[in-house]
Parts: structure tokens; sequence; C-alpha cells
């Protein structure tokens, strides 16, 4: 632990210093001597030291004041003080002014080691945090409202990372809501055009023609109403990054002339003849597959190949849910500053509700929660009554639990109950009606009545009464259910778990 530590050893008495020296070169250290106060000061402005070791009585300087100059060099330098005349108010003294350890004369070897030994790793401690502190800081400012620690998000930082300072078209998947802009532009502040424009293209929000002439500009006259020529976003993007928001929807007639754009850096303005050379770094993103696009012949595939060279792949919320009380803190302080609220707060059991709900709207929708959340709240700490009550009164889907059997169970056993359990909680919730339990399913009826056979669920409802009142002497499956603790429809899963189970062994 002590290998390859540098110390310096402020004593006067040559004695002492060669027996320090000597030990802690045999575990391996690099020490540095000095006989006095100034020498020592000398030193440690020339070199840093990962622990001192300096005695309280020295020819020129007291040690005590040599303790206070060296932690002006250096704060973060453990000091160890050592004396033949160790008295209580020098030892407050010295702790007073920072001394990591007081170490009296005539002292044990061993002593000494565990004291440096502790020492180093408080050093190592300090300066781990201090770099831990900088890198975030500088995180923070790289990635901006990026937030996230969880694997999933730290991947994304380091994809970007090193996809920021190349000028590569860079492709960025992930449902609404999961911040892609916010990527693009991160992507954009890390690359060596970030001094340069950052354009915004919103790619289905015009008719083709308006959207090519926004795009690469027009000619006077190129058609009514063009009384003037005028730039395009291309243009306007020269030596920077342009991002194509929802890249799929861009009409096909325009992404032969993107395509040209990415190839051979070059365009012609709406009705003009004259190309026009542009230096511009293609950031483009979407919610759905290209890849079926180009399948169904609704975007062409050699656009999507050049698109594709790095894809940059962004979770949904609900698959990192380490990082929702940390996002809902980001939100927090940035809509607290906003509203002048600051030093607000969320309650353990508001935690616990965001962190449940399955956030199909994704971080746009922890956002705005926290948002409207802020502006109601008349206290410090929001509580789960400001919470939307969509979200308190979500429940995430259980999954069916049950013994292991010591052989194992098929995989597609456990598929099977559960499609079982989720049909019967729809059935429940639909009275035993087929069709509003398909709806609910979002499956067509035929396809859940096949289901229903194909696993054997008994009829809900008013069917299962009259069943029972035309002669069948079993009572119905919920007043089953009853007698037992499983709700009903766990109940009927876990029967039919078991028969099935039952008949393999």
């Amino acid at each position: 632990m002590l290998r390859d530590c540098s110390v310096l050893i402020v004593d006067d008495e040559e004695v002492m210093r060669d027996v320090l020296e000597s030990l802690l070169v045999r575990e391996g250290c690099r020490v540095r001597l000095a006989v006095s106060g100034a020498e020592a000061i000398e030193a440690a402005e020339a070199e840093a030291f990962q622990v001192a070791i300096v005695d309280v009585m020295l020819p020129d300087i007291n040690g005590i004041e040599v303790l206070e100059r060296l932690k002006a060099i250096d704060a973060e330098v453990p000091v160890v003080m050592i004396t033949a005349f160790g008295t209580a108010a020098n030892t407050r003294e010295a702790f007073k002014r920072g001394a990591f350890d007081f170490i009296e004369k005539p002292f044990k070897n061993d002593e000494v080691l565990v004291v440096l030994r502790n020492a180093i790793e408080q050093h190592r401690l300090v300066t781990e945090n201090r770099t831990l502190r900088h890198s975030l800081k500088l995180q923070s400012h790289r990635f901006s409202e990026l937030v996230g620690r969880s694997q999933r998000m730290q991947r994304v930082f380091d994809l970007v990372s090193q996809a920021a300072p190349t000028r590569t078209t860079i492709l960025i998947q992930g449902e609404s809501g999961t911040g892609k802009e916010l990527v693009a532009r991160a992507i954009h502040a890390n690359s060596l055009r970030s001094d340069r424009p950052f354009i915004t293209v919103n790619s289905g929000s015009l008719p083709p023609d308006l959207f090519e002439s926004n795009l690469f500009g027009h000619v006077k006259g190129a058609f009514t109403g063009a009384v003037s020529p005028k730039k395009g976003l291309f243009e306007l993007a020269d030596r920077g990054s342009i991002f194509f928001d929802e890249i799929g929807i861009v009409p096909l007639e325009t992404q032969a002339k993107l395509l040209r754009v990415i190839q051979e850096r070059e365009f012609m303005r709406l009705g003009g003849i004259d190309t026009l050379k542009v230096d511009v770094r293609i950031i483009a993103a979407t919610n759905i597959d290209l890849k079926q696009l180009v399948d169904a012949g609704r975007f062409r595939e050699d656009l999507y190949y050049r698109l594709h060279v790095i894809t940059v792949e962004l979770p949904r919320l609900r698959d990192r849910p380490e990082d929702i009380a940390l996002l809902a803190q980001h939100f927090l302080l940035k809509y607290g500053e906003e509203n002048r609220k600051p030093g607000l707060d969320l309650s353990s059991e508001a935690i616990r509700l965001l962190e449940e709900y399955h956030w199909p709207g994704n971080v746009r929708e922890l956002e705005n929660v926290i948002e409207r959340a802020v502006v109601f709240t008349a206290g410090t700490t929001i509580g789960a009554d400001l919470i939307p009550e969509a979200i308190r009164s979500s429940h995430r889907l259980q999954p069916l639990t049950f013994e292991m059997p010591p052989g194992g169970i098929p995989f597609r056993t456990v598929i099977e109950e559960m499609e079982t359990m989720l049909i019967a909680r729809a059935l429940d919730a639909a009275g035993g009606i087929q069709k509003r339990a398909a709806e609910l399913l979002q499956v067509k009826p035929t396809t859940l009545n096949e289901m229903i056979k194909r696993y054997g669920i008994p009829a809900r409802g008013r069917r299962s009464q009259k069943a029972a009142s035309d002669g069948d002497p079993r009572p119905p499956v919920a007043a089953r259910a009853g007698q037992g603790s499983r709700s009903h429809p766990e109940a009927i899963a876990a029967d039919l778990l078991e028969k099935r189970l039952s008949s393999r062994g």
C-alpha cells in the first residue's frame, strides 16, 4: 500500500531522518528529506507529496507553522506531526491547524507504518472524490440536460463522447419523449463544431414543396409567392450541425436530395441551377423502425444505410427505473428556480409512485408531472397528493410466482400462465364480455376466443352464473377462488399451472 508513495520527512535530527528514511524505503516509498522548515516549504512548492512527516521542533520555523504552510500549498496532503515533547496543548494546536495525526518519540516502526497507511488511504480517497466531482461537473457541462446514472445511459454518454468529435452521420433511435434532441445537442456541443450553428428541422411540419424550400432555399420566382431568393437551413447550418427530428416522415421525393447532400455535400436551391457546397454534419432521429419503412417501400434503402453509420439507442424510461428519482430531482431544481421555489424535495411515497409508474410518455411525461407539482405545491415537500391521479391509480403488472420444480419448467409454460392470468383479469374487468376484454387487451375478439379455448379458461360473470343455475354442480370460479388466499385471476392461473405440472410429472 505504501509502495511508490512519495513522502516528505522534515526533521533536524540526522539520526531520526535516517531511521524514518530506512523504514519507508524498505516499504517501497520515495522519500525526500528536509532539515529545516524553509527547506520543507521549498520542496513542497516544487513537488507534490502524498504525505509529510514534520517534527514540531525545527531550528528555523516552528513545526506547527510548517504544517500550516504545507496545507496552504496543498490542502489535501496529510501531515503527520512527530515530537519528543508531546503536550496536550501541542496536540490540540496541531489538529486545529489540520494535522492528520500526532506521533511521540520514541516510536515503534509498526506505529509509524499504520499511521502512514491511514494517511495515504485518506489522500487517495480525497483525490478520487475531487476527480469524481470534477468529472461530474464536466459531464454536467458536456451533456447539459441529459441525466442518468444507469448502465444504459452510461453507454449513451460513452457513445456520444466517442462519436461527437467526428463528422460521421449519427442516427438516434428511441421512443417519443426519451430525449433524442438533447442527445443531438450534446453531440454538437462536444464536437469541433460546437461554436457553429445547430439547426433543428421538424421533418413533418410542412408540405413537401415548402419543406424542400425550407431545407434547401429557393431562388426568386421558383414558385408563386417566391418574390425574393431565400437561404435554406442547410446554408444556415454550414460548418455546423443539422438535426432532422423524425427523419422517417421525410417525403420520399426529398429523401433523394437529402442523400445527395450527405454523399456529395452539395445541393441546389429550389428552382435554381447553381450547385452550392456545404460542410454540415447530419444528425437524424426517429421513433419508428426505419428498416420496416424500407421494407414497406416508404424509406429509401440507400439513405437508410447512409444514416445508419453510428446509431445511438435511447432507452425507455421504464427500462431505467434507477434514473427516475435522479431525473425528478433534476426537474425539481430546474422548475424550482423558474418558479422561485428553492429547496423543494419529494416525499418517499411520491418517489415510490413515480418509480412504479410505467411512463408511456418517457422523460417528457415525467418532466411535465414534476413541473405541475412544483407549480401547485405550497410547501417545500411534494407529497403523493400532487402526483396525478392517473399515476397514483396505476399498478405495474406483477409476474405470476410459483415454486420452481427441481427438474425445471419450459419457458413457454411460464408465458402461457402469464397470458392466462392477463386474460382472466381482462374478463373480470369486462364483466365476462369477451369483446370488451379483447379491447382491454388490444387483441382481436377472435384471437381472444381462441386463447380462452386453448387455455381452458372458464366463463365469467353472468355466463358462469347461468351455467351454475342450469345445473353445473360447481360454484362459480370467483366463489371457489375466494376460498383461498389468492385473488381470482391468480387462482385460475395457479390451478391450471398445478394441473399442467402434475401432468408433466
